[in-house]
């Protein structure tokens, strides 16, 4: 009896030390990580490509031991079948939204569409397809985040100029009801910096085709509002995380946002970690931590496929207001857990 006990005690105390920390990745394979929180439980998704997974967990760092489940398969043949990209969760006066791209095959189709789920659980079978979001023009378009300012609905989103891919802009739009955008969308940043269309020569030395910013982020911290945007393509390793700051009066006035002239969040080869990006935000279950959930590959070269794995560390903020996003933590360091009630 007492060899039992002592075993469970030393049981116990080993999974109470792995309990209070992790390391990353918190899944082997997942990009476009997002979650929300609701009633002490983070729901979380990422890409999967041809469905919509939800997972259930009070402890996103605990992801491989979460309740997980298909909750949406488009039907075949349709405008919105193929390349399902980026879904994010929200929850909308007491109603659930998923947003996501996808096309029919076509990636010159993409574009931006909305579910409705009006049940008190989103893993129930009562998701209702809302239709496509879409602002005048209606053009390419993904990786739509909602928020919510001064009692407004807006969505934020990358897309095409025109019809063709010359390059990926940050447009916002007013939100009418959360499924229908409002009104014409408005370009807040397009790649001007060095930094926003790096990559590697070609075998020519010739410099690259690379001119993207997407996934953008609302943050807000003590008033101040952020827009945190990934740029360069998700096929180099020089993806990265940028800033816009809201500094004007109006959301929809493109004088109204400045963009950060460096990088936030960059790869870190000394920690083993490349291709950072596509990223979004939470809080702690007490409410007093900020964290970043971001996905990245582990080693140069990995590109856009299924290597590229959800991540998670805690985030500060500068003197001025700014976050600080730090650096992409190594796969070998052990993180504190996000602080709890």
């Amino acid at each position: 009896m007492k060899l039992l006990l002592v075993g469970l005690i030393a049981c116990c105390m080993s999974y109470t030390a792995y309990a209070q920390s992790f390391q990353n990745p918190v899944l082997d394979s997942g990009a476009d990580p997002y979650s929300v929180f609701v009633d002490g439980y983070y729901y979380y998704t990422h890409t999967v490509g041809d469905r919509i997974m939800l997972w259930k967990t009070r402890n996103l760092a605990n992801l491989r031991e979460a309740e997980s489940k298909i909750i949406w398969i488009p039907p075949q043949s349709t405008a919105y079948s193929k390349e399902i990209w980026a879904p994010e969760i929200h929850y909308i006066n007491k109603a659930w939204y998923i947003y996501f791209a996808a096309d029919d095959g076509d990636n010159n189709n993409h574009r931006m569409y909305a579910l409705q789920n009006t049940s008190k659980d989103p893993f129930s079978d009562s998701w209702e397809f809302k239709g496509k979001v879409a602002a005048y023009p209606d053009r390419w378009a993904i990786d739509g985040n909602v928020f919510e300012y001064k009692d407004l609905l807006y969505m934020v989103w990358s897309g095409w100029e025109g019809e063709t891919n010359g390059q990926q802009n940050i447009y916002i739009a007013k939100m009418k009801n959360p499924w229908t955008l409002e009104g014409n969308r408005v370009l807040i940043s397009q790649p001007t910096n060095i930094w926003e269309k790096q990559g590697d020569l070609d075998d020519a030395n010739n410099p690259p085709h690379v001119n993207v910013n997407e996934g953008p982020q609302y943050l807000e911290h003590n008033g101040k509002l952020f827009i945190i945007f990934s740029a360069n393509g998700c096929w180099t390793d020089y993806y990265s995380l940028g800033m816009l700051q809201f500094t004007g009066d109006d959301l929809l006035d493109p004088a109204g946002w400045e963009k950060h002239p460096k990088p936030l969040f960059v790869k870190s080869e000394e920690n083993g970690v490349y291709a950072p990006g596509h990223n979004s935000f939470f809080k702690s279950p007490d409410g007093k931590e900020d964290w970043i959930l971001y996905h990245a590959n582990a080693n140069p070269g990995d590109g856009c496929g299924g290597k590229r794995s959800p991540r998670m560390q805690k985030i500060k903020w500068n003197k001025d207001g700014t976050p600080n996003l730090g650096i992409p933590l190594s796969e070998n360091t052990k993180i504190k857990i996000p602080s709890q009630n």
